[in-house]
């Protein structure tokens, strides 16, 4: 059983990395520079099933796991961490909530256009005034007959315009109430649904990144997910999961800045010997391979517990942490290594670094991923 498990992760990493190869690599500084989102490219990922990564077959999704899903966000984001970005939120976010908590119809209706990327998803929780502060939000939705009447706004919401649906978590109760919070599906097009204009970002760049605008917007009592008041308990639930894809994010990212940096160390000479050979240099990149494994190993942790239906809570956020911290770090001894060349766009360790950052602060900053382990660990206290 696990030589079969590990010959179709081998399968799937080999897919993967051809498809970045393919149809990633060549076009990733121009989509940097132009910060541009390629619809077109997420289309064909839908073909090759990686949008539809943990969706069910008989939704058309490639029915793996989360071992596969590490993998394939592993593979994709070494080449492009902002292809990698929007695939976990993609996968993770809009298209795992349905997944997890929305009724047969609602599933037979959005998942099979999501799964084959048909349609693209979008996920709101964030706003202006609230940020790790997810139970603090403004934006309203009163109900007035078999319909919700929402106002207010979301921010930093992957897909916002190329998004084709969206789930927003509204307030429906008293600020604070962890009941108090109501997920809604919200089609483009629906009067009263806009977005904002794209937030020029310093790093990942070809993720389409806007606000998303309610005015009056008039959802029918069918759009709601679950129960009235259950949205922040599903958004919770939701974000154990999300946090392993932007761990397997920030892993990628990592890998990419190690492999450049080790590549580079080889080919560079200095005082007639390659760089890598002097101690400084080879005891850097001795300690990026470390903790990338090291990260990896917490991930592949947190990605068993999820597919054998576990408590994850804890380990999801240790793997977040310590994955988008490392990414971080990899990203910046990789510019290091590179010396002045680190320092420009003819090399690919400073796109790296850019990219890295965000790890450490979407799904959760490290600081919020800090708290939720504490608060695990002390219920462990004997």
């Amino acid at each position: 059983m696990q030589i079969q498990q590990n010959e179709q992760l081998a399968l799937v990493r080999d897919s993967a990395r051809q498809f970045a190869r393919e149809f990633i690599m060549p076009y990733v500084m121009e989509w940097d520079d132009k910060q541009f989102f390629p619809v077109e490219l997420f289309k064909k990922m839908g073909e090759y099933g990686f949008m539809g990564i943990l969706v069910p077959e008989r939704y058309q999704g490639a029915g793996l796991g989360y071992q596969e899903y590490i993998t394939i966000l592993d593979e994709i984001s070494k080449v492009c961490g902002s292809i990698g970005l929007s695939l976990a939120a993609h996968n993770s976010l809009c298209t795992n909530h349905i997944l997890s908590f929305a009724n047969e119809e609602q599933k037979e209706k959005y998942l099979p256009k999501l799964a084959t990327a048909e349609w693209i998803g979008a996920w709101g929780l964030t706003e202006t005034g609230s940020g790790s502060d997810a139970g603090g939000l403004a934006t309203t939705a009163v109900q007035d007959g078999d319909y919700f009447i929402i106002n207010g706004s979301k921010t930093f919401i992957t897909h916002a315009i190329s998004g084709d649906v969206a789930v927003v978590m509204v307030r429906t109760g008293n600020k604070g109430d962890k009941h108090g919070v109501t997920a809604f599906i919200i089609e483009k097009g629906t009067p009263g649904f806009t977005a904002g204009k794209k937030i020029d970002k310093l790093g990942m760049r070809a993720s389409e990144t806007a606000s998303l605008f309610f005015d009056n917007c008039r959802i029918h009592k069918n759009q709601v997910i679950g129960e009235v008041g259950d949205g922040f308990v599903q958004a919770l639930k939701l974000l154990d999961g999300g946090r392993i894809s932007i761990a397997a994010l920030s892993l990628g990212i990592a890998r990419g800045a190690y492999e450049c940096a080790l590549r580079y160390a080889n080919e560079r000479e200095q005082f007639n010997q390659k760089i890598f050979d002097f101690q400084d240099v080879g005891f850097t990149i001795a300690d990026m391979a470390t903790k990338i494994d090291a990260a990896e190993l917490l991930i592949r942790r947190a990605g068993h517990l999820k597919d054998t239906s576990q408590k994850v809570t804890k380990e999801s956020a240790m793997a977040k942490y310590y994955a988008s911290e490392v990414a971080v770090e990899v990203s910046n001894h990789s510019v290091q290594v590179h010396g002045g060349y680190g320092f420009t766009k003819d090399y690919p360790a400073e796109k790296y670094f850019r990219d890295a950052k965000l790890c450490t602060i979407g799904e959760g900053t490290s600081a919020i991923q800090k708290m939720v382990i504490a608060r695990e660990i002390k219920k462990d206290v004997p």
